[in-house]
């Protein structure tokens, strides 16, 4: 696992890439290191996990003339390094990325589909025309951002957003839709960021630049995974039981992380089963007394499992403090309360000696466990309306009353990103069963930008690797693949995961309702508390009105609703408005609304030429 980033064709110094690389090095504390040619550099921060001895980067082959710089895991390095061993190759060390170079020579810009792990690559070949390749898993687990100057022909690129915008020497500003359609979706979906001129790389792409040619996006087709004969309930543990066993190795102490849910529980309990050592497993809760609280859940699981449990506390004094470097650590505002949860649990596995951590996430998604599937599912004609309106932090009439004058005019001209979405669904719904339009659209929309990379940024900024065996094809595929009724069945998800974890788990976990793994932020922004106070203060009429995007007087009124009365809406809603707030504020971004007529992004902004592989 490293950070890593460069550019092609631009000037940047090796100072400016070491500058740059500095500001994600909490990701990659092991070692850092920048290469660098005419008009090109790479860097990269690792953080040792597999042969920490060797993995020294960029991984170099053709006498340098390919370099690759890696963030991630590719779990198959050993029977990928024997397979290019009899091919001639030979290797100085058994570092999983050291096999890259080796692989691109070998197979191209397709060498990617012989990965099996999660991954972000950066890799420049110098054999002919200098041309850098950018590649990202099929699911997204690590993410790459990169700025295109197109009229330039420069690019630059990281794993992190605050690393970009140093090293592209990018001024922030708001991408103008942003605040929207952060609201629609409680953080950007497809390939913008809040960032004006800032894109994500999809998941399952390769992106190719070169001088003569510019810069190309390739989407790889995932290719759908039969469902084998048998039991689904015993093909989903059989697949998930060797996922955990695979992601369990490392050069480095493994954890997992236990909320008491199904998901991370079941992990845990296979976890356990394969420890030698004993399985160290840690939850999260919060000092006081506090509604929805799943500590005596999480402990039921670790003594079952016979986990070495760590429960964390988090106290609520303390977020005012911890909030501005959460939305820093960030990049970009995701309105999951669970964002401060991850940050304040992770620091604690750190802090622990754990470099690794396996997860539940993504299981929900792949699995149908979220209940708007659910009712979009089971409703009887129009569906899509409430499906669009549960994605929101805000829905949409009522944030549209949330806006300032001027930029309640912009999005009525644009059109809402909640009325974007739903035109998707309507069009995809044309062609597919309910349930597989939902399906693709949590797992390839929905799972990368709001859950993936919160999870990926959260974790790495205490020096963590998380690992998610929900998201490997053998198990994501499969769940895919299952009948629509081992999947939601009677008003519920996950029928083939539950299956799957009978036996293995307390029956009070698997009989208990579904609960969000999330912070009780309807209770803690009540009248007199930290959180309360400190929303008050960011959400200020002065300060609001000073960005021009909301309107200080409604906001005023939400905050005075919930001391009134407090409901789990009206706190998402401030929540999220605060979020953004201390985002804005802490990349100095301006929000006004431009004067110019509104509409999708400018003439020098084209869209990048998609080509399917």
């Amino acid at each position: 696992m490293c950070r890593i980033h460069g550019h092609f064709d631009a000037t940047s110094s090796p100072h400016e890439l070491r500058a740059a690389g500095a500001l994600q090095r909490h990701g990659g504390p092991d070692d850092s290191r920048v290469a660098c040619g005419p008009g090109w550099g790479l860097g990269s921060s690792r953080l040792a996990l597999t042969d920490p001895a060797g993995g020294r980067q960029p991984y170099e082959l053709a006498g340098g003339r390919i370099k690759v710089v890696f963030n991630g895991e590719i779990y198959n390095h050993a029977e990928l390094r024997a397979r290019l061993e009899t091919r001639g190759h030979t290797f100085a060390d058994r570092c999983d990325g050291s096999v890259l170079p080796a692989a691109y020579a070998e197979y191209g810009r397709e060498f990617t589909e012989q990965l099996d792990g999660m991954y972000a690559v950066a890799l420049m070949d110098l054999r002919a025309e200098p041309t850098l390749l950018l590649a990202t898993d099929d699911a997204g687990m690590k993410p790459i951002y990169y700025h295109w100057d197109e009229a330039r022909r420069r690019l630059f690129f990281a794993s992190e957003l605050p690393a970009l915008l140093a090293l592209a020497r990018i001024r922030p500003a708001l991408w103008e839709p942003g605040l929207d359609s952060y609201l629609a979706t409680k953080t950007p979906f497809g390939e913008e960021t809040m960032f004006e001129g800032i894109r994500v790389l999809p998941p399952g792409t390769t992106a190719v630049c070169s001088s003569s040619k510019g810069l190309r996006l390739y989407r790889r087709q995932a290719a759908e995974t039969p469902l084998p004969p048998g039991e689904p309930g015993e093909l989903v543990r059989g697949a998930l039981t060797g996922e955990v066993r695979r992601l369990a190795v490392a050069d480095a102490e493994v954890c997992a992380i236990t909320s008491g849910g199904l998901d991370s529980s079941l992990v845990t309990a296979l976890a356990a089963q394969d420890s030698t050592a004993g399985l160290h497993s840690f939850t999260i809760a919060y000092r006081g007394e506090w509604p929805g609280d799943e500590r005596h859940f999480a402990r039921a699981v670790a003594e079952r499992c016979g986990t070495v449990h760590h429960q964390v506390e988090l106290d609520i004094a303390d977020f005012p403090e911890l909030l501005p470097e959460v939305a820093w650590h960030l990049g970009q505002p995701n309105a999951d309360p669970i964002t401060l949860s991850t940050f304040g649990l992770f620091q604690a596995v750190h802090q622990a000696g754990f470099k690794v951590a396996l997860t539940g996430d993504a299981a929900d998604e792949i699995f149908a466990g979220y209940g708007r599937v659910h009712a979009a599912v089971a409703a009887r004609g129009a569906w899509i309306p409430a499906y669009v309106d549960a994605l929101a932090a805000i829905p949409q009439e009522a944030r549209s009353r949330l806006y300032s004058a001027d930029y309640r005019a912009y999005i009525g001209d644009r059109g809402s990103a909640s009325e974007a979405i739903a035109d998707r669904l309507r069009e995809d719904a044309v062609r597919r069963s309910r349930l597989d339009v939902l399906s693709d659209f949590e797992t390839r929309v929905r799972l990368p930008a709001y859950h993936l990379r919160r999870v990926d940024h959260l974790s790495m900024a205490h020096a963590v690797e998380v690992r998610l065996p929900f998201c490997q094809r053998s198990v994501s595929g499969l769940a895919l693949a299952l009948p629509a009724e081992q999947r939601v069945g009677e008003g519920r998800g996950k029928v083939a995961l539950y299956a799957a974890a009978s036996g293995l788990l307390p029956q009070s976990v698997l009989s208990r309702p579904k609960q969000p793994f999330t912070l009780p932020i309807t209770a803690m922004l009540a009248p007199g508390t930290p959180l309360a106070a400190y929303a008050r203060e960011v959400l200020s009429p002065s300060r609001l009105r000073a960005a021009g995007l909301l309107d200080p007087t409604a906001v005023d009124r939400l905050l005075a609703a919930q001391r009134a009365r407090p409901t789990d809406c009206l706190a998402l809603a401030i929540w999220s408005l605060l979020m953004f707030e201390l985002w804005r504020e802490e990349f100095g971004v301006s929000g006004r609304v431009p004067q110019q007529a509104a509409g999708a992004r400018t003439e020098a902004e084209p869209s990048l030429l998609e080509v399917t592989s």
